[in-house]
């Protein structure tokens, strides 16, 4: 029974949820910009909601809505229309049918995670193939707009993270809800993008909830697994700050129990970031980043490795100009770090006096 406050929801949402449906069926009759038509609507249901439409939606400035008490950062119309699906399922039924018949085109996984991945752990599905087909929309249009945040350097969806993780992956009896196959991709995801916001704090009860891996055998256990998702993921990431964002967490593995194999293959991954030029192209800043993620990690051999990696560095010359120059300008900062440290404990001690 709908509260009265999502009655008066409904009435402002049902007429954004008919132009959603208007514009999805617009898609099927099209024969020529699908995609493109796909694209508009997904920007336009992940567009930040304003506050003209925040008060009528929402109730006005005088109510407090659960969905804002909910979120961290923007308040975005999938946000709304997430929660409203799942007060009036009947208002999305239209469009999720309209959904399931562009499966194939582009976007179309990425409209159905932000409408409907709280849809999909409150109703009962009773047919396991539609149940399964859902679960891999979603993650497969999770996926996808994670890697908009990372591409772009922002956190717009991470209230759809949020939910996914604290939610779904740390409530068991919502998890059971889709199929095995689908929590194993579901966890995969979620070590992949559990730094990129600022969900490290959740790690443990995380790995705890971990499901079974059919090579566990091979594989290791659910930090062996975590290590191997967030090393791939590490390779792929292209934009500095995110880059920097996910070696400045690095400290929270420290503790992990790990196999030999996944320990090395972590290892390498770090230090893949500590030389400059190819395969890689790593800056300076993120180069002293990673060295102090395998120091922290990795105490043991820290010296042999930095000597290893001067004797590399010599056998390529034309980094030697840049290398002197930062060598020497930190020994200004620290020597003027160190002047300037000595004349305010020294006016301390004289103002004590």
């Amino acid at each position: 029974m709908p509260q009265p406050s999502t009655r008066r929801h409904s009435v402002y949402l049902f007429p954004l949820t008919q132009e959603i449906e208007k514009k999805i069926q617009q898609e099927l009759t099209s024969s020529s910009h699908r995609r493109n038509l796909l694209q508009e609507l997904f920007a336009d249901i992940a567009l930040e909601v304003d506050d003209r439409a925040r008060d009528i939606i929402l109730g006005g400035e005088d109510q407090i809505s659960p969905v804002e008490d909910e979120i961290e950062g923007p308040l975005c119309f999938y946000d709304v229309l997430a929660d409203h699906f799942v007060w009036v399922p009947d208002n999305g039924k239209p469009i999720l049918d309209l959904i399931v018949q562009l499966w194939s085109q582009s976007f179309s996984s990425n409209i159905f995670s932000l409408l409907f991945h709280k849809w999909l752990f409150e109703v009962q599905l009773d047919n396991a193939e539609v149940l399964l087909r859902y679960s891999s929309a979603l993650v497969q249009g999770a996926t996808n707009v994670f890697w908009i945040d990372i591409q772009t350097n922002t956190r717009r969806f991470q209230s759809l993270f949020r939910y996914l993780l604290k939610e779904v992956a740390l409530v068991p009896e919502r998890l059971k809800k889709i199929p095995l196959q689908a929590q194993r991709e579901l966890f995969l995801l979620l070590s992949r993008f559990i730094f990129l916001y600022n969900l490290v704090d959740e790690l443990e009860s995380f790995l705890k909830q971990f499901p079974d891996f059919p090579n566990t055998f091979l594989v290791g256990g659910p930090a062996d697994v975590f290590i191997i998702e967030l090393s791939d993921q590490l390779q792929k990431l292209k934009v500095e700050p995110v880059l920097l964002h996910y070696l400045s967490h690095i400290k929270v593995l420290q503790g992990l129990e790990l196999r030999m194999t996944t320990s090395t293959r972590l290892k390498t991954c770090l230090y893949s970031f500590t030389s400059p030029g190819g395969p890689m192209y790593p800056t300076r800043t993120v180069r002293h980043a990673a060295w102090d993620a395998l120091n922290l990690l990795f105490p043991v051999g820290q010296y042999p490795r930095h000597l290893i990696s001067l004797f590399f560095r010599l056998l390529y010359p034309w980094y030697w100009p840049s290398s002197c120059w930062s060598f020497l300008v930190s020994c200004i900062q620290a020597v003027l770090y160190s002047l300037m440290r000595l004349v305010f404990s020294s006016w301390e001690k004289l103002s004590k006096a």
